[in-house]
């Protein structure tokens, strides 16, 4: 039961935690906006609980890439349809594209996934359906020596988190609290839904 502002701050954190390590979670893709409100659906690598960050992986050919080194706000949603869970965050974004975080989660990946960054960068346009890979490597796991070539493709997106609203939906009546980051410290309040 939620009844106090840090029992909405620990369910916030515990769903972020949880949404980053299972791959079930309701909440492990959620909806991430950069400031050229563009919207798409990514998958929640890691969350700091100490930096407030949210790690996402992208390739640095993503048009979201050059809008976030322009400006670097962004927002994202999670949803949990059968939790009655939203949380909307907001903060900043950085792509990493070198460094010991980005190599960690390049090394972290497996082949299959690495494969990714090999072909044709978002966005490419085609003739025809296509998944973007070169021909070889449809349904295939490349090599490590393979891969070599995908690797300055690959960066970490940084989401420094400076505001949180969590927002519980009841048919008794719904409950909001919102938070922001000030000198590195979270103030709440509640908030009318």
């Amino acid at each position: 039961m939620v009844e106090t502002l840090e029992d909405v701050r620990r369910d916030l954190t515990e769903r972020l935690d949880c949404a980053a390590k299972q791959r079930k979670s309701a909440m492990h893709v959620p909806t991430v906006v950069t400031s050229d409100v563009d919207a798409r659906v990514m998958v929640l690598r890691e969350f700091d609980r100490e930096a407030w960050t949210l790690r996402f992986h992208t390739d640095t050919r993503a048009p979201k890439v050059a809008a976030i080194e322009a400006d670097p706000r962004m927002a994202a949603l999670f949803y949990d349809q059968s939790a009655k869970m939203q949380i909307r965050v907001r903060g900043r974004g950085r792509i990493l594209r070198e460094g010991p975080v980005t190599q960690r989660a390049w090394e972290a990946s497996d082949n299959f996934a690495r494969r990714c960054y090999l072909g044709d960068g978002p966005g490419a346009f085609s003739d025809v359906p296509m998944s973007g890979l070169p021909p070889e490597f449809e349904g295939v796991e490349p090599n490590d020596e393979q891969l070599i070539p995908a690797r300055p493709n690959f960066a970490v997106l940084l989401f420094e988190l400076e505001q949180m609203d969590w927002l519980y939906l009841a048919h008794t009546g719904h409950m909001r609290a919102r938070f922001d980051r000030k000198d590195g410290d979270w103030q709440g309040r509640w908030v009318s839904p």
